[in-house]
């Protein structure tokens, strides 16, 4: 009786573990892929492009860098013109949040 207990009780922890959200405009549950930004400032002559991006799994495990710092970085940018997001998420078990820098 007591592994029947512990069972049914992680099955049911392990349950809400698979509904990880990523902050998204849009709500899919069973797939999302959504990009979206706004504006820093009114230039034009963006020429270069820097992404950063963390991921999670189930929820439990996180890793990453999705600053603006590290998308700059990874792109070589010094003055930033347009940061723009982007979010997936596959059946709440893996998720993904990326920043999209562009400037020059």
């Amino acid at each position: 009786m007591r592994k029947f207990t512990l069972g049914v009780i992680s099955l049911g922890l392990f349950s809400l573990t698979a509904c990880q959200p990523v902050a998204s405009p849009l709500l899919g549950i069973i797939y999302n892929e959504t990009k979206y930004g706004d504006t820093a400032t009114t230039a034009t002559n963006a020429t270069k492009e820097g992404k950063a991006c963390a991921q999670t799994i189930l929820g439990l495990v996180a890793t990453g860098d999705a600053s603006i710092a590290a998308a700059k970085a990874n792109g070589g940018i010094t003055e930033v013109s347009y940061v723009d997001h982007s979010a997936k998420s596959v059946v709440g078990i893996i998720g993904e949040w990326c920043t999209i820098v562009k400037g020059k």
